[in-house]
């Protein structure tokens, strides 16, 4: 059902009500009414009677009036007035002291009841019942007055006749509300299609709208609420369509870079796995799969499936970290394979966040580092055998000098068969330069497996000073110390920590022939130990420094040039950077930089 009929309905419900709320109020008035009009009319009947009956008892010579035909009779007067109201039924006159009828019928009997009533007449001068006689209705009146002091004046009326009357009565009007129900529906029904005309278009706008079709906007005819609420409308389908227009390319940006992250996830090569706050997996890509053995299906739900137990500190470290605001970078480490197997890689783990900024997962992402591992070892022996080559070459000029001077000196004493002591110094301090070259030749030689144990770099240097003060103190060297208060745990190999501190504190002695003083300071910055060692020697000229580090190249009369090659290799294994800068006349400062651990490992880590 359409609202204009319903709006139609609930108006002629109401006037309906109304109507018949009006139409009992009228029906009961209505019947008042003709009650009290039926006994005026009753008692006017019964008066009129009563007044004929008067005139024809004082009329002189009784003997005339009762002579037969005479029109002044009772019962000639009462077949009048029967005539003209046919619901009387009966006329009776009463003696009231005897009750007996001289004049009149009395056939509709109700002897008690008229004996009754009777009495009350004589005091009220009318009285009026309903009575039934033989299942019909019928109405008697009692008429009393002084002229007829003698005689009460008694009518019956049909009650069926006075019932047909007030039921046509009640029929008209009840025709007259039909016809008034059908008129107020057909006027309600236009009068409601006018005023909801506006709301069909509205609701025409809001299917266009629900259909996602903004273009055509409602026409506003009118300036009352109807119109005011088109307007708005109008309003809000403009702006939805400005959001749905942004909606729509924000699906389509957010589509595109959907497509392109699940690309990218499942695409490289780098194994991605993420985990929920109690370590859970929750999503895995391809790689994953590949790199470690699982199925997707078996994954996700395992906690921490492909962290090895030896390294669950390490990893809940870097979570807290992580929980804690701190960005972390990539870190190698090692995790294990659905069968067993220990990899390296290089993990990076990332916080996940949600619209508050809190986090709810983290997504690592694993980068398998053998294959760079193996690189890296070729990289090494290629370098060694490079390394090798250039030693070879040095090594066989700077020993072939030495090996000339002795080979001249012995012939010399093989030909005149004498030994020169002046010679046999020479000699052997020749023997000594080659000696001292193929020490440091060995140096290079060693073999390349080290173990990596947590120490704190200051301990080392002041152990590497320690040793070194008493050489200093010959040449006139002040050591100037200045050690931070933070700790400065790195994992390295000690000795070869010491011998790099031993070469370079070394040069700066030999840098200062005349003394002075070595400065030498620790900070801890970030993620890195920076340590810097400064003389007050001579200096190195620029054009020289980039070939600090060739093998044999040196600035010393009697240097070999290994010492700073081999420190060079030490820094690079400890993963660490060396620096120099010089001035001539002013001093040289060497910085290094080593890579600092956040607390000690329990164990050191095995390098190749």
């Amino acid at each position: 059902m359409s609202i204009k009929m319903k709006f139609s309905v609930l108006i002629t419900l109401i006037v309906f009500t109304f109507f018949i709320i009006h139409h009992i109020l009228s029906e009961y008035s209505m019947m008042q009414g003709m009650r009290e009009q039926a006994r005026q009319t009753m008692q006017d009947t019964s008066m009129h009677i009563a007044q004929s009956f008067s005139a024809y008892e004082q009329k002189p010579g009784p003997g005339t009036l009762f002579q037969e035909g005479n029109p002044s009779t009772p019962e000639h007067i009462f077949e009048i007035v029967k005539t003209i109201n046919p619901n009387i039924k009966e006329i009776t006159v009463f003696e009231q002291d005897a009750l007996s009828v001289p004049y009149g019928s009395y056939t509709y009997i109700d002897a008690i009841g008229d004996h009754s009533i009777i009495s009350k007449a004589r005091q009220s001068g009318f009285e009026l019942r309903k009575m039934v006689i033989n299942g019909k209705p019928y109405y008697r009146s009692f008429y009393y007055t002084k002229p007829t002091d003698n005689y009460i004046i008694s009518v019956v009326y049909d009650g069926v006749g006075i019932k047909q009357i007030i039921n046509k009565k009640r029929g008209d009007t009840l025709m007259y509300t039909g016809i008034m129900m059908v008129l107020v529906f057909v006027i309600s029904y236009s009068l409601v299609g006018v005023m909801i005309r506006p709301l069909k278009d509205i609701l025409w706008k809001v299917n266009e709208v629900s259909s996602a079709r903004f273009q055509q906007p409602i026409r506003i005819k009118r300036k009352d609420e109807f119109g005011l609420l088109a307007l708005k409308v109008n309003a809000m389908s403009q702006n939805l369509s400005i959001y749905m227009n942004k909606l729509r390319k924000a699906f389509e940006e957010n589509r595109r870079m959907k497509e392109h992250l699940e690309s990218f996830i499942n695409h490289t090569s780098d194994a991605i796995h993420l985990i929920d706050l109690d370590g859970k997996v929750i999503q895995v890509n391809r790689a994953f799969e590949l790199l470690f053995g699982y199925e997707e299906e078996e994954a996700i739900g395992l906690v921490h499936p492909i962290l090895p137990i030896s390294h669950e500190a390490e990893l809940r470290q870097m979570l807290n970290q992580i929980l804690s605001g701190k960005v972390l970078p990539t870190q190698e480490t090692m995790r294990m394979t659905k069968l067993g197997e220990l990899i390296p890689v290089s993990v990076t783990i990332s916080p996940i966040r949600d619209s508050d900024g809190t986090i709810r997962a983290f997504a690592s992402i694993s980068r398998d580092m053998r294959s760079r591992n193996k690189m890296e070892e070729l990289l090494r022996r290629s370098e060694k055998l490079t390394t090798v080559g250039q030693l070879a070459a040095g090594v066989a000029h700077e020993i072939r000098n030495p090996l000339t001077t002795l080979r001249g000196f012995l012939q010399l004493q093989q030909e005149s068969k004498k030994l020169a002591l002046s010679h046999v110094a020479l000699m052997l301090s020749e023997l000594d330069r080659i000696n001292l070259i193929v020490g440091e030749f060995l140096i290079l030689a060693k073999p390349q497996a080290t173990r990596f144990v947590t120490k704190d770099l200051r301990d080392v240097l002041q152990d590497v000073i320690a040793l070194m003060n008493s050489e200093a103190l010959l040449h006139n060297i002040e050591f100037r110390v200045s050690l931070t208060e933070e700790g400065c745990l790195i994992s390295c190999e000690e000795n070869q920590l010491k011998q790099v501190f031993i070469n370079l504190i070394k040069n700066a002695i030999e840098a200062m022939p005349s003394g002075g003083r070595i400065h030498i300071h620790i900070t801890h910055k970030r993620e890195f130990i920076t340590i810097a060692i400064t003389d007050e020697g001579m200096g190195i000229p620029e054009e020289m420094i980039s070939k600090i580090g060739d093998p044999f190249f040196t600035g010393k009369e009697t240097g070999t040039g290994l010492g700073i090659m081999v420190t060079q290799r030490i820094i690079n294994s400890h993963r660490g950077t060396m620096e120099i800068k010089s001035q001539v006349n002013v001093g040289t400062t060497i910085n290094l930089m080593l890579p600092a651990l956040k607390e000690a490992r329990e164990s050191g880590i095995l390098e190749a």
